[in-house]
């Protein structure tokens, strides 16, 4: 990946203490596992900045490549990756998902 690139999604992980790429927008999303997530966060109160991976693809690939995650939608929490739909759901089951956010 090259540092442009880098950069670029950096500074959108850090816009937001909670961050979410994903496929749409979370008014409307254009995937399940999207919508899922933003479901979740939305159900805990969370409030999270969002990209829409589908309006730009060199972003669409360069975040698979910066997480090393093969999958969207991703969650960053204080700058990390949490991961993606189905590990958002058991952190949000075990209450683990507020915890990580209030810390």
């Amino acid at each position: 990946m090259n540092q442009e690139m880098k950069k670029i999604i950096e500074e959108k992980i850090n816009s937001s203490a909670v961050f979410l790429f994903m496929k749409g927008t979370p008014e409307n999303p254009q995937c399940g596992f999207s919508a899922q997530v933003v479901q979740i966060l939305d159900d805990l109160g969370i409030e999270f900045g969002s990209f829409d991976i589908l309006s730009d693809e060199s972003i669409r690939q360069g975040i698979k490549e910066y997480a090393n995650w093969p999958t969207i939608p991703q969650l960053y929490i204080n700058g990390k990756f949490v991961g993606g739909c189905d590990i958002v759901r058991e952190l949000a089951a075990s209450g683990e998902l507020l915890e990580l956010i209030t810390q």
